[in-house]
């Protein structure tokens, strides 16, 4: 049985019917792991135990056992995400060897559902970069095409699907981050609303932006990851007590009565004209389906990109502050203790961390900190306002995920505002704090291109109804670059 291409449900209706067993599938995830991945590069270890977590699996459906929603299904985690006895590094020489205490509310969470913990996913290093080309353990290729980049942070996760190695894997949204490589991999990315998911046992970077988030084949998986790995944790002072859960099975695949909002900045200068076409297509079809199209404004919107790339430096700079080669990770010595950080962060730090640590500083220094982060702050509140106002007069925002599609594995790397410029639609959802996802919507050049969808706060449902009516309407979700 070829269960590469396999969605979670389709998966779940097989392992429940007998049709499937949770060794075979894992089994099968790992054989294709073993053959393919060495020109991915998605993974960076897989797991030890995923075998013995599927014999118990079947054991306990055997025995006739009450199971999760997600018994049996092999899930990739980013490495970024702590899973005890693991090693975790967020993609960085400086914590090489390190092995994480203690389980993330997200794995901990999966575990109750019954989810097989399969691997690690590749990212760039401490979810800095556009590309999954900053990573200390090498680069990640995109399944469509080797030459090219799979998009990033998360672009391991987004890889590792593309790929049909795994059906689902685990990725963090911190200005696009699964999205993005969602987009430029032709898989499903969900970025839920901050504070939906909990942060514990994610490696903090930018500590009000980021989100643990699905990557899937469909939209109905995405609800149905959500649904597992939602709700408020007494761990995680940022997480949100939801008056609404995510129910899949309710998910209405209708558009009928919806306006949807088309921001005007979202089209400018810059971005790829036949990108631009597969969008626009996009949007019609939506339209076609019975939504109402209505364009809208955005004005702060210009403002995003250099907004985001004040605050989350900052953030960063303020957390990485606690590598320092003494109590974990990697360490390289020195005649004293000033001597010994230099030389451990400089050593064990790569080029784009080691930038945005510096600017991160240098806007939190003394008389900077308001010409620059606090101005930056009071920029983000106008951000936010643009979507309030926006979603007075619409139910969701539909445009592009990426300006681009995948670009050259080596292209950018020595020019990082263009690097940046990759997340140019992506950030404003991370500085508004509101869920975003990505959906496959056709290709140029043979490289997938993603709708965006962006939401009102904690509106999750309406994101999946109106990307579950047009992946029934359409056939690109079913592409695989195999």
């Amino acid at each position: 049985m070829d269960v590469s291409t396999l969605t979670i449900k389709e998966a779940g209706e097989k392992l429940q019917s007998g049709e499937l067993t949770a060794v075979v599938y894992t089994q099968s995830c790992l054989d294709a792991i073993a053959a393919g991945d060495e020109d991915v590069n998605a993974f960076l270890s897989v797991s030890e135990t995923a075998l013995e977590e599927a014999r118990a699996i079947d054991a306990r459906r055997s025995a006739g056992e009450s199971l999760g929603s997600l018994a049996g299904i092999p899930i990739a985690l980013k490495d970024v995400i702590l899973v005890r006895g693991w090693e975790v590094t967020s993609g960085s020489q400086i914590l090489e060897g390190h092995k994480a205490a203690y389980d993330a509310t997200v794995v901990s969470r999966l575990r109750a559902q019954g989810a097989i913990l399969i691997g690690r996913t590749n990212m760039d290093e401490f979810a800095m970069g556009s590309s999954t080309q900053t990573s200390h353990y090498g680069v990640t290729r995109n399944p469509w095409d080797h030459t090219k980049v799979p998009g990033g942070t998360s672009g391991g996760s987004a890889a590792a699907v593309a790929a049909g190695f795994v059906p689902v894997a685990l990725g963090s949204d911190t200005g696009g981050s699964v999205r993005q490589p969602a987009s430029l991999c032709g898989v499903v990315g969900l970025k839920p609303t901050y504070g939906r998911v909990s942060r514990y046992g994610l490696m903090a970077v930018g500590s009000s932006l980021e989100q643990i988030g699905a990557i899937t084949r469909t939209v109905e998986d995405a609800a149905i990851m959500l649904q597992a790995i939602e709700g408020q944790d007494p761990k995680d002072s940022t997480s949100a007590e939801l008056t609404n859960t995510t129910v899949p099975s309710l998910i209405e695949k209708s558009v009928d009565g919806m306006t949807l909002g088309v921001p005007k900045e979202y089209f400018a200068s810059g971005m790829d004209s036949r990108v631009a076409t597969v969008v626009n297509e996009a949007i019609a079809e939506l339209e076609r389906a019975g939504a109402q199209i209505q364009e809208i404004s955005m004005p702060h919107s210009k403002y995003a990109l250099a907004t985001f790339y004040i605050i989350q430096p900052a953030e960063a700079s303020s957390n990485l502050g606690r590598f320092d080669g003494l109590r974990y990770g990697y360490h390289s010595g020195g005649e004293n203790l000033h001597e010994t950080y230099e030389r451990t962060r400089g050593e064990g730090f790569g080029k784009e961390v080691k930038r945005r640590i510096m600017l991160g500083s240098y806007t939190l220094s003394a008389g900077y900190y308001d010409a620059y982060y606090r101005k930056a702050l009071k920029v983000r509140t106008l951000i936010k306002r643009d979507f309030d106002v926006a979603f007075k007069s619409v139910d969701a925002i539909v445009c592009p995920t990426s300006p681009i599609v995948a670009w050259n594995i080596g292209e950018k790397l020595d020019d990082p505002l263009a690097m940046y410029l990759a997340d140019i639609y992506t950030v404003t959802a991370n500085l508004a704090t509101v869920p975003g996802m990505s959906v496959p919507c056709g290709f140029v050049d043979g490289l997938p291109v993603g709708l965006q969808i962006m939401g009102k706060p904690f509106d999750e449902y309406t994101l999946f109804r109106i990307g579950a009516t047009y992946q029934d309407r359409t056939q690109w979700h079913k592409q695989t670059p195999n």
